[in-house]
This record gives C-alpha cells, sequence and structure tokens, in this order.
C-alpha cells in the first residue's frame, strides 16, 4: 500500500509539476506511458492484466448463530471461523473487522468530521456534534480456540488482532470462536448509517436491516498485505470469501431474508407461503405474490411470544446480512441465467405499494439480465431487494428507497429513483461482491463501475429513461468546479471532496466516453468482460483494469488513464479561428480582376469618401510636372508576359495535377486551443451550404507534441458553412460556447416570478398522479 501510496503521490508531483512548466514546454507528459505511478507486475499479478500463475487470495467461512431481541432491538451472536492461510507468508496474528463499531461511543467517525453552529440549529444537528452516550457498539464476550481457551485480542476501534499462540503457516488453517452481542441503532436517526432498524410509529412495528454486524476477517493480499484500514463510514468494504451457514432466531411472525438459500422453508413458511414459494421457483414471466399485504396487515397487528429459526447457507460469498420483520410483503419470481435459475425477490412493507408490487423484482431481473450479458452469468441463486429507505449492497440482498405518498400516488422523480437504485444495489452483485475489489482504496472501482453499468441497464429499461449520470454533457458541471473542490479518482473516499461525482459519476461518465467515442463499442465490451471474467471472485486493483482494458483492446489509453483518473483537468477546446483556402486556377485576367477588387476595398475609407468632394483638385492633377511613368501604369492590367506565363504553367501539369487544379476543392484551416487541459479527441460536425452535414473524428493523440494548441486542415469537395466542434457532446466540454465556427451566440433566459412563502421542509416535488386522481 505504501508503495503504491509513494508512486502515485510521487506521478501526481511531476504532473503538477510539468503543469507549472506546460506553458514553456508546449507538452506535460500527457501521452507517457504510466510507467512507475503503476505497482510492477510479478508473479501474482501479470503485465497484461490477469492474474499470474502463482496467484492466491485467503478463504475464511463462518458458522453463525444469531439471535434477535424484538423488545430491546439487539441481537447476541456466536460464531466460528475457519481461516484458510494460502498465501506464502507464515501469519504471527489475525485482522478482524469490527465494522459496528463505527458507532461506538469512542469512534473516530464523529471526531474527524467538521462541525460549525448556525444561526438555526435542529436537533439532529446538535446530536451530531454532541454525539452519543447510547450503548451501541460490538461487544466482544470471548475469542477462544476450539480447546476453549481465551486468544489473547486487542481491539483498535474498529479493528481487533487475534496473537496466535503460533504462526500460521502457508496451507494451514485455524479455528476459533467469538461470542459477541451489540444494541442495534435507529439508523433513521442521527447516527444513520447503512444497518440498524426503523421504527413505524403508526403501527408500532420495526423493520430490521442487519448488515456490518459480525466479526469478520480482515483481507491479507499479495498487494498490501494485511488491509486493517480503519472503518469510519464513507470507505466501504474489503472482504474475503468463504462459506457462510447462518441460523437466524428471529419472532415467529417475523419474515427474514438473507444472503444465501433458505434451508429449512417447510419450518419457517405456513402451508400457503409454502405452496407460493415453490410455485415463484418455476415462474419466469411475473412474480408471485407469497405474503401478501393483507397477510402482512394483520401480522402488524400481532405479537408472537414464539420464536423461529431461519437457517441459510451461501457459498463463496465475501459478505453477509440479512433483515427481519413482521411487515412485510414477499413475492418471487424465476430468472433464466446462463444455466442458472435465479430466484429474484422483493421484501416491502405497505408503504412502499404500489410501487414495490409492480416494479421491484421485475427490476431485479432486469438488473441481472442486463449484467449478465456484460460481464458474466450471475453464479448465486437468489438475489434480493429489500425496501428500507435506504440505498446498500450486499452479496444477493440489498436495501433500497422510493416510498409513494400515502396516497399511493408518486412522482416520476420517486418512481425513476427507486428503479435506479434498485439497478445499482442488485448491479454490485457483480462489482465489488463477485469482481471484488477493496472499496476502502478505491471507491471508483465498484461505484464507478456499476454506475457504468447501470447506466446501460438504465437505458434498456426504457429508452427515455431519465438517468443521471452516464453520459459525457452530464459530468461538466462538476469538472467546471474550482480546483481546490477537485480530486484525482484515483483517491481514497475519505479524502474526497464531492465524493459522489468523483467516485461514481466522473469514473462511470469516463468508461461511457470510452465506449462510444475511444475504443468503440465492440473493442470495450469485449476489454470489459474480459475484465469482469479475469477477477471474478477474485481481488483486482486498479493496475489490473487498466491493464486488461488495453490488453484485450489493443488500444493504448494511458493518456486516457492519466487525464480522467490522475488528473483533475476538464475539456474544454475552443475553435480558435478558422481559414478557408481554394486552389488558385484563375486565369491572368480573372486574377487581375481580383486583385484590383481586394485593392479598391482594403483602401476605401470614410476620408477617402468625404474627399472627393472636399478636395477639389489635388497637386497631381493640377501640375503635370509631378507625374511620372507609374502615375498612368495600371498594375490590373494584364500584360503578355502574364498570358505567357500561365501559358507555360498549364503546359507544366499533368493531368492529374490539372484535374486537382480544376476540382473546386476547400481546403480548412482550424486551429485549436486546448484550454482546460484534458487531451481529447477532436469531433467535428462540418454543415455544408447545400444543406448537408458529415462527421470527422480525430484521435486524441493529434495534441502528443503540443498539448496546448493544433493546427488542422481539411479538404472539402462542398463548401462548409458551419463548423461544430463535439456536436454530440460526447467529450465532456464543459464550455460549448466555443465549439463553434463562426461563433454562435444563444440568449440565456431568466423568469419573472412571484415569490412564494412554503413551510420549510415541505416537498415542492411534481406529482402529475395526484392531481390526475384529485379530478377524478
Amino acid at each position: 500500500m505504501r508503495k503504491i501510496l509513494y508512486f502515485l503521490a510521487a506521478g501526481l508531483l511531476a504532473s503538477s509539476l510539468a503543469e507549472a512548466q506546460w506553458s514553456e514546454q508546449r507538452h506535460a507528459e500527457r501521452f507517457e506511458q504510466l510507467g512507475p505511478m503503476l505497482r510492477s507486475p510479478n508473479v501474482y499479478r501479470t503485465a497484461s492484466g490477469a492474474p499470474g500463475h502463482l496467484y492466491w487470495q485467503q478463504q475464511a467461512d463462518h458458522d453463525i448463530e444469531v439471535e434477535l431481541d424484538d423488545e430491546k432491538q439487539a441481537i447476541k451472536g456466536f460464531q466460528t471461523i475457519t481461516y484458510y492461510n494460502n498465501s506464502p507468508d507464515p501469519l504471527s496474528y489475525l485482522w478482524i473487522q469490527l465494522d459496528q463499531n463505527e458507532r461506538a461511543a469512542d469512534s473516530n467517525t464523529p471526531k474527524i468530521q467538521e462541525s460549525r453552529i448556525n444561526p438555526r440549529m435542529n436537533l439532529r444537528q446538535l446530536e451530531g456534534i454532541l454525539w452519543h452516550d447510547l450503548d451501541i457498539g460490538l461487544k466482544i464476550n470471548s475469542v477462544k480456540d476450539m480447546q476453549g481457551n481465551d486468544i489473547p485480542v486487542t481491539i483498535n476501534k474498529t479493528m481487533m488482532r487475534l496473537d496466535l499462540p503460533q504462526a500460521l503457516q502457508p496451507g494451514a488453517q485455524v479455528q476459533f470462536t467469538v461470542d459477541w452481542a451489540f444494541n442495534i441503532h435507529d439508523r433513521m436517526s442521527f447516527i444513520g448509517g447503512r444497518p440498524g432498524y426503523e421504527f413505524f410509529e403508526a403501527d408500532g412495528n420495526y423493520l430490521y436491516t442487519l448488515a456490518e454486524w459480525f466479526p469478520k476477517m480482515a483481507v491479507y493480499s499479495d498487494f498490501e498485505g494485511w488491509q486493517n484500514k480503519q472503518f469510519v463510514g464513507r470507505g466501504e468494504f474489503a472482504q474475503v470469501f468463504g462459506d457462510y451457514k447462518v441460523k437466524i432466531t428471529v419472532p415467529a411472525d417475523h419474515m427474514v431474508g438473507a444472503t444465501g438459500v433458505l434451508q429449512n422453508p417447510e419450518e419457517v413458511l405456513s402451508a400457503q407461503e409454502l405452496a407460493r414459494y415453490r410455485q415463484a421457483q418455476q415462474t419466469y414471466d411475473k412474480p408471485v405474490i407469497i405474503r401478501t399485504q393483507a397477510e402482512a396487515e394483520r401480522l402488524e397487528k400481532q405479537r408472537s411470544r414464539e420464536k423461529k429459526t431461519w437457517i441459510f447457507h451461501a457459498e463463496n460469498v465475501r459478505d453477509f446480512a440479512w433483515t427481519s420483520s413482521r411487515k412485510f410483503i414477499w413475492d418471487a419470481m424465476a430468472v433464466k441465467q446462463g444455466g442458472n435459475d435465479v430466484l429474484a425477490m422483493s421484501y416491502y412493507g405497505k408503504e412502499g405499494n404500489p410501487l414495490w408490487e409492480q416494479y421491484s423484482t421485475r427490476v431485479v431481473a432486469h438488473t441481472i439480465k442486463s449484467y449478465s450479458e456484460k460481464t458474466f452469468d450471475y453464479p448465486y441463486p437468489v438475489a434480493i431487494s429489500v425496501e428500507a429507505s435506504n440505498g446498500m449492497e450486499y452479496p444477493m440482498i440489498c436495501f433500497n428507497y422510493g416510498r409513494p405518498d400515502a396516497d399511493g400516488t408518486y412522482s416520476d422523480a420517486v418512481k425513476y429513483g427507486m428503479i435506479s437504485v434498485i439497478i445499482h444495489e442488485v448491479g454490485h452483485n457483480y462489482f465489488p461482491m463477485i469482481v471484488n475489489s477493496d472499496e476502502r482504496q478505491w471507491s471508483w472501482m465498484d461505484e464507478g463501475l456499476n454506475t457504468f453499468m447501470q447506466f446501460l441497464a438504465e437505458q434498456e429499461w426504457d429508452r427515455d429513461y431519465p438517468s443521471r449520470r452516464g453520459p459525457a454533457h452530464k459530468i461538466a458541471p462538476y469538472m467546471r468546479s474550482e480546483k481546490h473542490l477537485l480530486e484525482p479518482i484515483m483517491t481514497n473516499s475519505e479524502n474526497i471532496i464531492q465524493f459522489g461525482p468523483n467516485a461514481y459519476a466522473k469514473p462511470a461518465t469516463a468508461l461511457n466516453i470510452l465506449r462510444e467515442t475511444i475504443m468503440g463499442r465492440e473493442l470495450f465490451d469485449f476489454a470489459f468482460k474480459t475484465y469482469a471474467q479475469r477477477w471474478m471472485f477474485k481481488h483486482p486493483t486498479p493496475e489490473d483494469f487498466f491493464r486488461t482494458m488495453e490488453d484485450a483492446s489493443g488500444v493504448d489509453l494511458d493518456w486516457f488513464w492519466r487525464g480522467w483518473f490522475f488528473g483533475t483537468d476538464a475539456v474544454d477546446i475552443s475553435i480558435e479561428h478558422a481559414n478557408w483556402y481554394k486552389l488558385d486556377n484563375r486565369t491572368p485576367a480573372q486574377r487581375k480582376a481580383a486583385q484590383r477588387e481586394a485593392f479598391d476595398r482594403e483602401e476605401s475609407s470614410v476620408s477617402r469618401t468625404y474627399n472627393k468632394e472636399d478636395i477639389a483638385q489635388t497637386v497631381v492633377e493640377a501640375d503635370p510636372a509631378t507625374r511620372d511613368f507609374y502615375n498612368s501604369y495600371d498594375r490590373f492590367t494584364v500584360t503578355p508576359e502574364d498570358e505567357t506565363a500561365y501559358k507555360n504553367f498549364m503546359a507544366s501539369l499533368s493531368a492529374k495535377e490539372k484535374e486537382l487544379l480544376n476540382s473546386g476543392m476547400n481546403f480548412y484551416e482550424l486551429h485549436f486551443k486546448n484550454i482546460g487541459g484534458l487531451v481529447m479527441p477532436l469531433i467535428l460536425q462540418f454543415n455544408y451550404t447545400d444543406g448537408t452535414s458529415e462527421i470527422e473524428r480525430i484521435p486524441a493523440e493529434i495534441w502528443r507534441l503540443n498539448e496546448q494548441e493544433v493546427t488542422k486542415v481539411f479538404a472539402k469537395k462542398k463548401e462548409v458553412a458551419s463548423i461544430v466542434l463535439d456536436p454530440y457532446r460526447e467529450t465532456a466540454d464543459i464550455d460549448e460556447s466555443n465549439n463553434y465556427w463562426p461563433r454562435q451566440f444563444t440568449p440565456s433566459r431568466f423568469e419573472l416570478f412571484k415569490s412564494s412563502g412554503g413551510a420549510r421542509g415541505v416537498s415542492t416535488g411534481d406529482n402529475p398522479m395526484k392531481r390526475a386522481r384529485s379530478r377524478r
């Protein structure tokens, strides 16, 4: 880790020094290979971007028994971890992640956040400053070996070190148990976060989303050793693959959804629910409702004192999450994916209807089909979407938002927001749940890649889908930001000011530009699928992605990675000026006439016009002695010498030269200036005087010798009326006003309105559905 950070820092320093000298040297290494900025290839990771012949990774299996206390909002658990050392290194200690401690009383999370007092402060803001004295955070009761002996541990915030009595040798495994408990927090409060509970005051019920809930192994890798960076909230997770057996005990009237396959449906479902569950596994065209809204509403009014234990198995997953509530409606449908049948499912309270019943499971199914086509067949047996007024992903299960108003109506923003978040969170099964990058270091490797895939899936859902991220022009406002508000994509998530644009939107946009403009769909799609398939169920790094995309496509993209991932420059390319030329095939008479016209135009002035009346007679006109040869010589008269020279020139031309001379070709010399600093292709639309147009594409390498300004001549048979740079808005140009020749001016419009004093916090979003219903 230290090495790559050093190289990255060195590379960025070199880049900044080059920027300072840019104006003098005319280029700043934008087209040099990344070289030392990337980790050197080795036997574990090849120069092609593929896993090496000695690639290895660790494995951690978990056997967990957990019980939910719905009265006290607490859980307690006991687990056995089996850890396999597949590395070539002996390990004298192990690191365990205690993510739940991010909310503990001594957490660093509130300490490292800026805070200030505003003239108006609400309770949530003040609680965020005071933090809290709630009794939350993991309580580790014991850590023992399989003989019942205590294993010495050291807890450092969200990490716990196990000091082994003897080093765990390569190829060996170790088993130990952990007994733990914690109080679940209200995630709708100021503490927030991904897991926790939501309390529904109207019916007195809780909806639990249990994630980051158990001690789990940290990653030990060939490129970093132990990934024991603290969890402080934004930077997500580095995880180890393994098999899970989990027994979840909850009130008997609760419905549970979880990572993995339910092992005992006959024990936890009613006969009617079991029959519907079996039916859903064979139904491919629409969801089957397993627990209806009416059934869920009846359960909301009860409080069972009995308990049930739900048993789930999951193979080769990097984490495990679950949800539990008596509020849940449950539906499911089967999805044929490759040679597998996947059960797409949704869990939601009545508050989510009618949106969730109509859309959620269908969106899950669509996401699996869309992502699988572009990467690999979805390998897991289930995919679950849970309505939890949230947005977070885990293997086979994710928590999403999107609730209509109480009357069942909703705005299109709510509808499309819900569909987008389901696509996004289900899509995370591919990145990073299977292509298992380290989110704590490189958020863009899961969020950016997934947001790009989300954009493709959204467009396949609805032709006019209002995608927020993906199209190049939508990143321009972020890239216009002041420099002190920007960081390279290759920045740790905790150090980013504008996290959403940086980790989600900019990398997604960059990939879309690669696909549509730089590489083309065929080359990009093959390379991207190669990366996904090379690294599924493995731990890729940025180098593996960069190298694979080049290796599988045959396209040198180092200039692109430098600009979009390691830099903060923006795209702003200007057509500074244009010159129009034609081959001179005129006769001497035509040439002299044109020269006379040009002279008259050049010499014309207001003074000459007035002087015709004000000066009655000049000296030369009045006195013959002031005249000489040149007063009677007409430079614009064709001479015999002119005619002879013209005939000799024409006789010297070959047939091909005469054809070119008389072709009427137009030559347009365009001068471009790189104002923003980020080199990109020149995409030009030539609009001709006959009403037709054509596109020319010049690769970004046009800038390789001079990154500040370039001149290029275009030969055209037709006369050009106008030229547009980046006509399809492909390059994220932040200033499109200088993309035209001749320049075009369009007015910015402003509105005249009457001010209105709406109450603070009242929604002003448009809901045409509500208006239409009110007119009935």
